[in-house]
Parts: structure tokens; C-alpha cells; sequence
């Protein structure tokens, strides 16, 4: 079984090394590198070319956010997790505009914290209902766009998978609510990324709520 290459980054060494214990502890999932800042991170991801980068959003010298920009600039297959004590709007909606694929608080439970590194590790958004969908709703229907002319190139079944995915939905809870298998959503969300032209299912749904793509009706515009 591959191991989850986890690249630490935070400002604060105690924070690090408790995430190290923790992380390390698990049989899939490999800490092969730590930084103290964003400029350490962009360098150590360059060098150790890690799956998961847990960052830090507030740190010297080049925060989380420049940090994740960078990173995903030079390696767009790497996947961003923002770990931060601050439920802050501001930060929870920048880090997902900057790339990251999602968002944890420094004091969510330990289960938690692995269970997300495994689920961007697999390609799949972390969006808190609670947390994340709330804040992209809110900010988002101040900053509107209209929607890319690429949505018109999406079929009705991957309209819907793009619905469900908005929703937080997972492949399996969207293969239960369209009665079809986890291979076949897997082909129909590889496609709805490819088609939108975005990297990974949270920049989905920064896009279908930054468009008002659904607007509540579940029926995206011009359609």
C-alpha cells in the first residue's frame, strides 16, 4: 500500500511535532518533511514533492494562502489541507480561491484532522457543512460571475453529479442518490472537472456558488 506523503507547515515547532506523533502513528500516511514558514514550505514541496501539504494560514515571512498559491503554481497535483485555529470567513474563503482543497481547525479532533488528510489524499474536497459551505454560500453571492460557457457543454447526468457535489456529497452518497456505481461517478466527476477546466471538487463548488449556478432551484441558468 502507497503511504500519504504529508508536508507539515506551521510556525510554531509544538504544533508540528504533535501533528508529526499523530500523523506518523498511522500505517498509510508518511510525514517525509516539515517547514516553519511559506517560503520553507514552496522549497520543501519542490524538494520532497509530497500528496498532502497541512498548512498553516497565518505565518512569517509568506503565509498559508502566497504559500499554497505558489505551490500549486509549480506542482498542480499536490493537494493543500489549511489548518488554522481561526474560524475566520475571510480565511476559509481566500484558501479555497487559493487552491486548497480544504479546511481544518488546529483544535478539530485528532480522528478528524486524519480522516481529512485521507480524503484529499484520495481527491475529494474536505467542506465542512457546518464551516466551509456556509462561508463560500456568503461570499460568493457577493462576488457573482456569470457562468463559464462550459457549463452548457455538461450532459443532464453530469449536471446532476455537479449538484450532488455542491452538496458536499461523496462518489458513494452521489452513486446511492443516482442509483449508479462508484466507478461511473468517478468517470462522470473526472469529466465535470475536465470540462469546467478546474483542478479538483472544491474549486467545483467555489465556481458553481461564485456563478449562482444552481440559485436554490437545483436548475443552472440557461438551461
Amino acid at each position: 500500500m502507497m503511504s500519504i506523503r504529508v508536508l507539515l507547515v506551521d510556525d510554531q515547532s509544538m504544533v508540528r511535532a504533535g501533528l508529526r506523533m499523530l500523523l506518523s502513528d498511522q500505517p498509510d500516511i508518511e510525514v517525509v518533511a516539515e517547514a516553519g514558514n511559506g517560503l520553507e514550505a514552496v522549497a520543501q514541496a519542490g524538494r520532497f514533492h509530497p500528496d498532502v501539504i497541512l498548512m498553516d494560514i497565518r505565518m512569517p515571512e509568506l503565509d498559508g494562502l502566497e504559500a499554497a498559491r505558489r505551490t500549486l503554481g509549480a506542482d498542480p497535483s499536490v493537494r493543500v489541507l489549511m489548518l488554522t485555529t481561526f474560524n475566520l470567513d475571510d480565511y476559509v474563503y481566500e484558501a479555497l480561491r487559493a487552491g486548497a482543497s480544504g479546511f481544518v481547525l488546529k483544535d478539530d479532533p485528532p480522528e478528524q484532522l486524519i480522516a481529512a488528510v485521507r480524503t484529499v489524499a484520495a481527491g475529494e474536497a474536505l467542506l465542512s457543512p457546518a464551516v466551509t459551505k456556509h462561508v463560500i454560500q456568503h461570499f460568493t453571492r457577493q462576488r457573482r460571475q456569470p457562468p463559464p460557457a462550459s457549463v452548457q457543454t455538461l450532459t443532464e447526468r453530469e449536471l446532476d453529479v455537479l449538484r450532488l457535489i455542491t452538496r458536499g456529497l461523496s462518489n458513494a452518497e452521489i452513486g446511492k442518490e443516482l442509483f449508479i456505481s462508484d466507478t461511473t461517478v468517478k468517470t462522470h466527476v473526472t469529466r465535470v472537472l475536465q470540462k469546467l477546466d478546474v483542478r479538483d471538487r472544491a474549486q467545483a463548488i467555489v465556481m458553481a456558488y461564485q456563478c449562482s449556478l444552481f440559485d436554490g432551484s437545483d436548475t443552472p441558468p440557461g438551461r
